[in-house]
């Protein structure tokens, strides 16, 4: 294998491709590799893996539509996240007993 060749490809391919990050789907490899997973990578790691033959790169409707789902996905772990907080506030024994009222100072 030529690496010149091989490292002048993935440069090739990502030269296509304006976008910072893109969505790719995974192929079925013959080491274990699973088709139709879906995930997005910088730029240059998508190429390779085109050139590779290990995933291809979504079309931008399809991307669009990911980043949707991850964006959904991500708001409503954070929203979960949000609600187990509990909101924790100190209080010195002055204010404390303040806050109880004169009533409630005997105790």
């Amino acid at each position: 294998m030529d690496l010149r060749a091989y490292f002048q490809k993935i440069r090739d391919t990502a030269a296509k491709y304006p976008d910072k990050d893109l969505v790719i789907v995974s192929r079925a490899t013959g080491d274990g590799g699973k088709s139709g997973v879906w995930t997005e990578v910088p730029k240059d790691v998508a190429a390779m893996m085109v050139v590779e033959g290990t995933a291809d790169v979504a079309t931008a409707d399809v991307a669009e539509e990911y980043r949707k789902t991850v964006a959904a996905a991500r708001r409503q772990a954070e929203e979960q996240l949000a609600a187990t907080r509990v909101p924790l506030s100190l209080v010195t024994t002055a204010e404390l007993l303040r806050l109880r009222g004169p009533q409630n100072q005997d105790s």
